[in-house]
């Protein structure tokens, strides 16, 4: 009896370790899908881009000088007429440097009329022979070199001048303030934006595309309404005029910018838009519902259900646009197969699934006739 009870601890200690032990899995639901086959048709090859309404032509103007941003009269979205003052630095120092110029231009002259007076002696001394032919070169040279001295002196003077004029920021032309890049108080370096304009005149809608579909934006410059944009809010859709692809894809993002003439488009800068892709009409094209479609592993996928078996696998496939509310599949699927396009996202790999019966709606019986009552 004592061996006994020295053994129970450990038995149940061993009857308890089991008990908490990991249990096995409970098997996954067998989950109801609809499921499409898959067949052949034809379809518009149909893409949309996001895209923005921007200037042709949107400048960056700075200051060629160095300075201090004393005032900048414009604001955001303020419109502007060419020759408008934009912003103005402090003009002191220019100022001062113009003054100085302008002091060395009347030295230089001075010494000029000096040279030039010495000249004209040397040369009636020369007639007289008081002085050698040498003698009167060099008076000469000196006047050549005093009058070469003013005219460096001239030109500098107008540098500094035109530095002066510099102080102020004028627009170059006619259009809207895109952009502020520089508040008064601010010391600026040569070159630094201080404000962007969007200058008046045509439009372009500007989106990205990926690299693959480059060559088709590229075909349906030469097909009449291929390219359409429609503006945000609203459902019709108007011609574009491919205008500009960017020849190398942006290094983040690796797709390419296009540019599109809106032409006589009422737009507004910065609205955005819809640009519509629309290619000719392609046979034999198998088209999907929206929701068949999923991402898996970086990969576009649709589960495929295996009838036999009755068990899902996913199956990559490559997209070759929308038609409507259907996505188009250029290729991994063939005819006959049983694709998934309900519930694609709560499903694994190999899992057991039933097809979706919808129930039957039965109607109510009639009523009985009523019965008169008897007397």
């Amino acid at each position: 009896m004592p061996h006994l009870l020295r053994l129970a601890p450990p038995l149940l200690l061993a009857v308890l370790l089991s008990a908490c032990g990991k249990q096995p899995a409970a098997p996954e639901p067998e989950r109801a899908v609809r499921t499409q086959l898959v067949s052949a048709s034809s379809a518009n090859a149909s893409h949309e881009y996001a895209a923005e309404v921007e200037a042709r032509v949107e400048s960056r103007l700075s200051f060629r000088v160095n300075g201090k941003l004393l005032s900048r009269p414009v604001n955001l979205g303020d419109t502007v007429k060419a020759g408008q003052l934009l912003a103005r630095i402090d003009a002191q120092d220019l100022r001062l440097a113009e003054a100085a110029a302008s002091a060395a231009v009347m030295a230089a002259r001075t010494n000029r009329d000096q040279a030039g007076a010495d000249y004209k002696r040397f040369v009636d001394l020369q007639r007289q022979g008081f002085i050698s032919a040498a003698e009167l070169e060099r008076r000469d040279s000196a006047f050549k070199a005093a009058q070469a001295q003013l005219e460096q002196a001239r030109a500098q003077s107008d540098v500094q001048g035109n530095q002066a004029g510099y102080a102020q920021l004028v627009a170059d032309g006619g259009g809207v303030v895109t952009g502020v890049d520089a508040e008064p108080g601010q010391v600026l370096a040569a070159g630094t934006p201080v404000v962007r304009v969007a200058l008046d005149g045509p439009r372009d809608v500007v989106f990205s595309v990926p690299e693959d579909q480059v060559a088709r934006v590229k075909a349906a410059a030469g097909v009449p309404g291929a390219l359409k944009v429609r503006l945000w809010g609203a459902d019709q859709t108007y011609p574009l005029t491919l205008r500009e692809v960017a020849a190398a894809a942006d290094p983040v993002t690796r797709t390419f910018l296009v540019k599109a003439d809106a032409g006589k488009l009422d737009v507004r800068l910065g609205q955005s838009a819809t640009v519509v892709l629309d290619l000719p009409q392609t046979a034999g094209v198998v088209k999907l519902p929206l929701a068949a479609v999923m991402q898996q592993g970086g990969k576009t996928s649709v589960w495929v259900l295996d009838g036999p078996s009755m068990t899902v696998k996913p199956v990559p496939v490559q997209i070759g646009g929308a038609d409507g509310n259907e996505v188009v599949i250029a290729g991994g699927l063939n005819p006959g197969q049983e694709v998934v396009v309900a519930g694609v996202h709560v499903l694994s790999p190999g899992q057991k699934v039933k097809r979706y019966v919808p129930p039957r709606t039965t109607s109510a019986p009639p009523a009985p006739p009523a019965v008169a009552a008897s007397r």
